[in-house]
């Protein structure tokens, strides 16, 4: 296991508020994360029609988009 080099930010009574760590290591944890939601939805996903190509990119143009 890799040890994640980190500085802890603290208010006036001394209490650990935030923590920073270098911008390399959040994006590893980011991907890591992703890749982990991913495969639990894939998982929970087993079983139901496969979408191809041109499916999922019909299904995904009639999706509302976020404002």
């Amino acid at each position: 296991m890799e040890t994640i080099n980190k500085q802890y930010i603290v208010d006036e009574q001394n209490k650990k508020i935030a923590v920073q760590i270098p911008i390399e290591t959040f994006e590893r944890l980011e991907e890591v994360l992703e890749n982990y939601a991913l495969v639990h939805l894939m998982k929970e996903n087993k079983g139901k029609k496969i979408l191809g190509v041109n499916e999922a990119k019909a299904y995904y143009d009639q999706l509302e988009k976020a404002q």
